[in-house]
Order: structure tokens, then C-alpha cells, then sequence
């Protein structure tokens, strides 16, 4: 694995670790993170829009330009919406 790759990784890890950490301090996190998330679901800029709004309401900062961890927090709610829709 080229150094390059590795440094992506760890800052990735570093940024994954720090976000679970205020997960994990407020339970309130992940509740009003998928409540914003339904509230965007299917709007034009969906992923934009609950950035923002989870930036505006949260402890969670999501800066414009997007982190690879940031869109994989993006992505897991998505997932977490499909299942929910999947079990109705």
C-alpha cells in the first residue's frame, strides 16, 4: 500500500474516532441525525441540505467540502433510511 493511501486511511480513522466519540457523549446525536435525514429524504440536494441542517443542530460539524468520513457518515444514514423503508 503506497504511503499516500496509508495517510488517507489514517485520517479517515482519526475523523471516523472523533465522530463516534461525540456519538457516544450524546446519545441525542444519532436520533436527530435520522430524524433531519427523513425530513430531506427525496428533496433535490438531499445529502447537502442534512449536512447542513445536522451541522446547524448537532455537535457534528460537516464543512462544505466533504471529508471521505463525512460522506460515509452520509452514506450509512442513506442505508439506515433504505432499511427502515425496507421493513414497511
Amino acid at each position: 500500500m503506497s504511503s499516500s493511501v496509508e495517510g488517507r486511511q489514517a485520517k479517515m480513522i482519526n475523523e471516523l474516532r472523533t465522530f463516534i466519540k461525540k456519538v457516544l457523549s450524546d446519545p441525542t446525536i444519532a436520533v436527530k441525525s435520522m430524524e433531519i435525514a427523513r425530513k430531506h429524504r427525496g428533496q433535490p440536494n438531499a445529502e447537502e441540505l442534512i449536512a447542513q441542517e445536522i451541522s446547524a443542530s448537532t455537535n457534528i460539524r460537516i464543512p462544505e467540502n466533504w471529508s471521505e468520513a463525512d460522506k460515509m457518515f452520509l452514506d450509512i444514514i442513506h442505508d439506515v433510511l433504505d432499511d427502515e423503508e425496507a421493513l414497511y
